[in-house]
This record gives structure tokens, C-alpha cells and sequence, in this order.
């Protein structure tokens, strides 16, 4: 795993008030685990964002870290990008956009919306709505 460093580029009060306007108690993991996605703007792993917190002093257990996760992202918080079964990046750019994965080191790399053109869609299943559309270009280094 690469070497994370935590920056805090957000304030812990502003940080209250996004959970808030997203009716999300605000409790201390929360808020730090907010602080570690919104400091910049990144992909992370759910394990990434556990070695964080927990190499900042706070304690938290992976089901926590999960958890949270996964309300942030119900939440529209953050956007989940699973790039395979096994792979979940929580994204703190919630715009519309696609994404390289590249293969070798395992790094998520934003594709700006308008450089991707989609072709015809199909027909959606009756009683359903399109809620967007997830383009992930896997990359490796050629030969």
C-alpha cells in the first residue's frame, strides 16, 4: 500500500456542517474519516482510509471504517467505484466522471466527463431510470 499522508484542507467545523446537511450524526470517527476523504481530492481504499485514522492515534475498527464508508456513499457524499469485486475506491469527486484504473499499482486516475463519448445506450428495463453511466479503462504498461 502506498504511503498516505493525512492534510487537513478542511475544517473540522465544516466538516459537521456537510454531514449535517446530509443528515449524518456527526460523531468523532465520522468527522475524521470526513476529514481524510475531503483533504484533497482522491480515491481511497476502504483499508487505506483505516490505516489513516489509525495511524493518526484514533482507534477505529474496520467495520466502523466500513460502515461509514458505506453512509457516505448512500448519502452521495462520496462516489463508490468498484473496479472489481474485491476493489472499492470511495471517491471524494462526486461530478460526473470516468476513471482509468491502472493495473500495475493499483492507482485510480480521473477522466474528465467530456472526454469520453458514449455511443447509443440500451433500451433500460421497464420501471427504471438511468443514474448514471461508470466508464473504468483499465491500463497496464506495455510491453
Amino acid at each position: 500500500m502506498e504511503n498516505i499522508v493525512k492534510t487537513q484542507a478542511i475544517a473540522k467545523s465544516d466538516v459537521i456542517t456537510m454531514l449535517k446537511e446530509r443528515d449524518i450524526t456527526p460523531t468523532q470517527q465520522r468527522v475524521e474519516i470526513a476529514q481524510i476523504l475531503f483533504a484533497k481530492p482522491q480515491h481511497l481504499s476502504a483499508d487505506q482510509v483505516l490505516a489513516i485514522v489509525n495511524a493518526e492515534g484514533a482507534v477505529a475498527s474496520k467495520a466502523t471504517i466500513y460502515n461509514t464508508l458505506g453512509l457516505f456513499a448512500k448519502k452521495g457524499l462520496v462516489r463508490e467505484v468498484i473496479v472489481d469485486p474485491t476493489k472499492v475506491f470511495y471517491d471524494s469527486n462526486i461530478n460526473n466522471h470516468h476513471h482509468f484504473f491502472d493495473m500495475d499499482n493499483g492507482e485510480l486516475i480521473d477522466i474528465a466527463n467530456d472526454h469520453i463519448e458514449l455511443g447509443k445506450l440500451p433500451a433500460l428495463p421497464d420501471g427504471t431510470v438511468a443514474e448514471g453511466v461508470d466508464v473504468i479503462i483499465r491500463i497496464r504498461k506495455s510491453d
